[in-house]
């Protein structure tokens, strides 16, 4: 039933396209075939992963139209603020992976507080203010190219993989990271690091020696692990990595044993949304066991709320690891990440790092 909605939303979807921008629009008509009302949704997430959310949140609400916008982190945090700062509608649902940015929207007045049943048990970190809530629960690996390590198992802990950047064969030119001045979560990646690590930046000074390549995007570092031509990636989103393994026999993954970093994609409701009752209601199903079960086991994003992670790999995660888990809170700490002073001088310490200074 679930595939043959979701066949049934890929032929009524209406892609609108405006040359020169990244934003694409998706029109998800009403499945009642009237539509009551339309829901405008701003999110990162690419209309392909998100149609099996849209057709379950349609399916509870048959008169509801869905206008999705797939936009750039940024570009959501712009169009909000300068909408409303135009006293214009905006968005009526936002759903984005760039954390600080999202929570940047809630601290300067642009969100409205939510509740809903669903939040009652929600964990303290992955809420601010019934406002901003963490809604997926992704963790930051080590992948691996499994022909590279047929001796010996890969590293496990940093510690590990400082030894065998230093003492490991045919080594050079075959790690990979992000680029974190391109790479939003590499950045972020980085400066948890910087406050859980002590030592990281012999980890980063070894990876300089090493060669190490510097990409944009999970994708870059996936595919030449895949196919042999980078041995390891380096603090690798797991919800990609993980779906990238399924499909690609040769790549496996590491949750790291020392600690391991979690992020999370953030829903809200703008406070210019044009029908916020509505915006409420798509972030109440996005909450709910529905969901969370479609984030888990459709969008294999792992879910935050703990009845569906009973079920999937958030619970595995936090049953083997347990305080090793290191959430990113969704808290005004976040807001540190976008003073342009200290990115500056991380970026400059990363490079400079990477050139054995």
């Amino acid at each position: 039933m679930i595939v043959l909605c979701r066949i049934l939303s890929l032929a009524l979807v209406t892609a609108l396209w405006a040359p020169g921008a990244r934003a694409e629009m998706f029109l998800f008509p009403a499945p009642s075939g009237t539509a009551a009302r339309e829901i405008l949704v701003y999110s990162s997430l690419d209309e392909r992963l998100a149609i099996p959310l849209i057709v379950g949140f349609q399916a509870q609400n048959p008169d509801i139209a869905v206008r999705y916008e797939d936009i750039l982190t940024g570009e959501i945090h712009a169009r909000i603020t300068a909408e409303t700062d135009a006293g214009q509608p905006t968005a009526d649902f936002a759903f984005s992976s760039a954390m600080d940015l999202q929570v940047k929207l809630v601290n300067d007045g642009y969100a409205v507080p939510v509740t809903a049943p669903e939040t009652d048990d929600w964990p303290d970190w992955a809420n601010w203010r019934d406002t901003a809530y963490a809604m997926t629960f992704e963790p930051a690996v080590f992948v691996y190219h499994k022909p590279s390590f047929r001796d010996a198992p890969p590293p496990a802990t940093r510690a590990e993989f400082l030894d065998w950047m230093r003492t490991g064969t045919d080594v050079q030119g075959r790690i990979g990271t992000y680029d974190i001045e391109r790479s939003g979560v590499g950045y972020l990646f980085l400066a948890r690091d910087q406050e859980h690590f002590p030592d990281i930046w012999s980890v980063v000074r070894a990876m300089g020696a090493a060669g190490v390549q510097q990409f944009p995007t999970s994708q870059d570092i996936l595919e030449r692990v895949s196919d042999g031509r980078l041995a390891m990636g380096y603090n690798i989103l797991g919800s990609y990595a993980a779906d990238w393994a399924r499909e690609h026999p040769d790549v496996g993954l590491v949750l790291p044993r020392d600690y391991t970093v979690v992020a999370s994609r953030i829903g809200l409701v703008p406070r210019a949304a044009r029908s916020p009752d509505l915006g409420a209601k798509m972030l109440g199903f996005f909450l709910s066991r529905a969901g969370q079960t479609i984030l888990a086991e459709e969008l294999r994003l792992p879910a935050v709320s703990l009845e569906v992670a009973d079920r999937n790999s958030a619970r595995a995660m936090q049953d083997t690891l347990g305080g090793q888990l290191r959430p990113v809170p969704v808290s005004p700490g976040l807001l540190v990440y976008l003073d342009q002073a200290k990115r500056a001088r991380l970026i400059a310490r990363w490079n400079s790092a990477l050139a054995g200074d």
